[in-house]
């Protein structure tokens, strides 16, 4: 087995948690490669949305953005950015939301606005995009991210898009259809909500320790009764994402 970096085992692992047939909102960088790697393995009935309008997306190569011209050849519709949220997502019809953010906290809600307090941050974030929304209405969301304590505190600066609140029925009772965040996927294994909505490590990967994920967590780290091992990368994955995909390693070198 060839070796890989923090980042392809994430990409890997995200790219697995997808089905064949879902419709799922695509984000630029990994969430980008999971997507099109799934496509390219299990799901290849996956269909892909991209923010700036282009829906059922077939990109030849690996898109550069949301806006990259490659969406558009062979793609089954190019509508307007209010059309997708407004007629596709608010609807109910996104499976899948792939998120993104510099913190994630307990019941899995995400920060990418500030560092500190909003008033006087120590460091300004890029912020919601459309974040927000795709954590209040996709089906369900994931998130890719290395597994560090600076990046998982148990509760976050600013909740830029919604997990679970404070805790199970929150997000009913502000209105959020979605299903939240039901995945969390780092160089060290998966975390899931329990019953109360609180994130739990569910999965490690092959060599990782339920201490390592501990250590790198900001809060108490729950354990799953049903503790899984997630299934060895494989060389056919490793040669789809570094031949086909990112070739030139832009997304894949770390885990950053």
């Amino acid at each position: 087995m060839s070796e890989y970096s923090p980042a392809e085992l994430m990409i890997i692992n995200a790219a697995r948690l997808l089905k064949d047939g879902d419709v799922v909102f695509v984000g630029v960088g990994q969430p980008n490669l999971a997507c099109n790697l799934a496509k390219r393995t299990h799901a290849p009935h996956l269909v892909m949305i991209y923010e700036a309008g282009v829906i059922g997306a077939e990109p030849a190569r690996l898109p550069l953005s949301i806006g990259d011209p490659t969406l558009v050849s062979g793609s089954l519709s190019v509508v307007s950015m209010y059309d997708i949220f407004s007629n596709y997502l608010q609807r109910g019809n996104v499976d899948v939301g792939f998120m993104g953010g510099a913190q994630i906290d307990k019941y899995g809600n995400i920060n990418a606005t500030v560092i500190g307090s909003y008033e006087h941050p120590k460091v300004r974030l890029p912020g919601s995009g459309g974040s927000q929304e795709i954590a209040a209405w996709a089906n369900r969301c994931y998130i890719m991210t290395p597994h560090q304590k600076r990046r998982f505190p148990e509760k976050v600066d600013f909740m830029t898009s919604a997990g679970f609140i404070s805790g199970k029925g929150d997000r009913e009772n502000a209105g959020l259809r979605g299903g939240g965040m039901l995945a969390i996927v780092t160089d060290i294994g998966l975390l899931g909500p329990d019953k109360s909505g609180e994130m739990i490590l569910t999965a490690l990967h092959p060599g990782k320790t339920v201490e390592q994920a501990r250590e790198n967590t900001g809060w108490d780290l729950k354990i799953s009764d049903n503790l899984n091992i997630t299934k060895p990368v494989t060389e056919q994955e490793l040669i789809i994402l570094r031949k086909d995909l990112d070739p030139n390693a832009i997304y894949t070198k770390s885990g950053a």
